[in-house]
């Protein structure tokens, strides 16, 4: 176990940004963790906790203790007719967890194939795509409390899950560590194709019988056609949560803008494409010095080479700004800013 002092983050968040933390150690095991918080000197250091660093935008150095969470390990907890429980270790990249479930025919995560970032980062952010949320697999979780160090379970009513929101962002914010997360997956799948281009795409393929492997394939494919690797252009996906309107404000909207992109939800609301509202604000492939916005999905801020996290900030409240101003609607960041 090694602290290490004044260590650069740039290849610790998606977006490349290069910010200095104060401290900085990795930790594989629940063990380990707890022997870090345990540290005497590092008692009263503020605690940062890093996983794939893909949902984070850096604007200032960290003056905290950074721990990345490297826990790794999948396996089947319990299982009856219809469900497959899987644990799965927070430190595993998302889209690995996705690849096992599609390689043993555990169904129910297919609709989410490459989302960036880490198990336990899936229902801090309740990650969502084509139709689909974390929190319809999830059964529960284990944390490390930082404070008292102690294992506590979370279930899915304890989380309580939002439109990429959770109880981890809100009351229990920065108090615990997750370690690993439970999913309750299905052994018979239930396709989900009819949000976004699935369907067409499944058609590009060719495909004749549906299976989760197609459904995945066929989402990977629609994110590489639109999304910007991260690994050659900094960015954290989506910067914005879609928003979600009233049915009547959003027929208001449609008489003066026929052409909005909107989606009814469970909840009666209409969920409105943030990529759709900023582009029509001209945003689209905007760039100032190495900070701008992707030119294939405008919801999809971009780090060129050299932008610093203010850059990116500031570019997304201006985006704010001029949506407010044409469509009066209030965009939220999807993004945690530090």
């Amino acid at each position: 176990m090694e602290i290490k002092e004044n260590i650069s983050l740039r290849k610790y968040n998606t977006f490349g940004i290069d910010v200095q933390a104060k401290y900085f150690a990795s930790f594989d095991s629940i063990e380990q963790l707890q022997d870090i918080l345990l540290l005497p000197n590092f008692q009263h250091e503020s605690k940062l906790i890093l996983g794939g660093g893909s949902n984070i935008l850096f604007t200032k150095n960290v003056a905290a203790l950074v721990l990345k969470n490297e826990i790794s390990g999948i396996e089947v907890v319990e299982e009856d007719d219809q469900f497959v429980f899987l644990k799965a270790g927070a430190g595993i990249a998302w889209h690995e967890l996705v690849k096992y479930c599609v390689h043993h025919q555990y169904a129910g995560v297919e609709n989410l194939a490459l989302i960036p970032g880490n198990v336990g980062a899936s229902p801090m952010q309740n990650i969502g795509a084509y139709g689909v949320e974390v929190k319809e697999v999830f059964h529960s979780l284990e944390a490390i409390h930082i404070n008292s160090k102690e294992k506590v379970v979370f279930t899915k009513s304890d989380c309580e899950f939002g439109y990429r929101e959770s109880v981890f962002k809100h009351a229990q914010r920065n108090q615990f560590v997750i370690t690993s997360v439970t999913y309750r997956l299905l052994k018979k799948p239930k396709y989900n194709i009819a949000y976004g281009a699935i369907a067409k795409e499944l058609e590009v393929m060719g495909v004749q019988e549906l299976s989760i492997s197609s459904i995945a394939q066929a989402v990977i494919n629609i994110r590489n056609s639109k999304l910007p690797n991260p690994e050659s252009i900094g960015n954290a996906g989506s910067f914005f949560k879609n928003p979600e309107l009233p049915k009547t404000q959003f027929d208001v909207l449609k008489m003066e803008f026929p052409d909005i992109v909107g989606y009814m939800n469970e909840m009666d609301k209409v969920k409105v494409a943030a990529g759709w509202l900023i582009e029509q604000c001209g945003w689209k492939g905007y760039r100032k010095g190495d900070a701008g916005c992707h030119d294939k999905q405008a919801l999809v801020l971009v780090n060129f080479g050299h932008a610093t996290g203010t850059e990116i900030h500031n570019l997304s409240e201006e985006i704010i700004s001029t949506v407010t101003a044409k469509f009066g609607i209030l965009l939220e960041r999807e993004v945690n800013i530090f």
